[in-house]
């Protein structure tokens, strides 16, 4: 992979480990052909990924690509925290600076004080993720919600 770019490296990095199950550091037929037949790529449980679903897949990726890229202001191949900051801001959120600071801190697994293309669009997923579970909860819309211990936990294992 040393000739391509940052963005296709960190996107192998982060479907490898899902597909390499035994955690050989190869991809053996068998879990290559699971991973192509995978639920999350075979819409129609046919065993088997037709041209639309993968062209689905690949739209996907490339999207996500092309949102990091635009954010990526420098173009180090990491998001920093202002970048995260104008990314999360155009998508419609508004954190405080702190949070920006801990979305970082637990995105950043290369502790560089930025994140990476895969970092980033977990920190993205996580983010709506949690967002549509607390929206069920905030009934009036007012940005606050009142929940039990156990409600709370509850919702926290819905998102995992």
């Amino acid at each position: 992979t040393s000739n391509h770019s940052p963005y296709f490296r960190n996107l192998i990095c982060l479907f490898f480990p899902r597909v390499d199950k035994d955690r050989s550091g190869v991809i053996s037929d068998s879990e290559l052909q699971q991973a192509l037949s995978n639920a999350m790529f075979d819409r129609e449980n046919k065993g088997g990924v037709n041209f639309n679903e993968f062209a689905g897949v690949w739209k996907y990726i490339t999207d996500w690509q092309n949102i990091f890229r635009t954010y990526d202001r420098d173009n180090s191949g990491f998001i920093d925290r202002n970048e995260l900051k104008q990314a999360l801001t155009g998508f419609g959120y508004r954190l405080s600076d702190q949070f920006y600071s801990t979305l970082i801190e637990k995105f950043d697994r290369q502790r560089k004080g930025q994140v990476a293309f895969d970092d980033f669009i977990q920190c993205c997923i996580v983010l709506q993720r949690l967002t549509d579970v607390f929206r069920r909860y905030d009934t009036d819309q007012d940005g606050w919600i009142q929940v039990s211990y156990e409600q709370y936990l509850s919702m926290v294992f819905n998102i995992v």
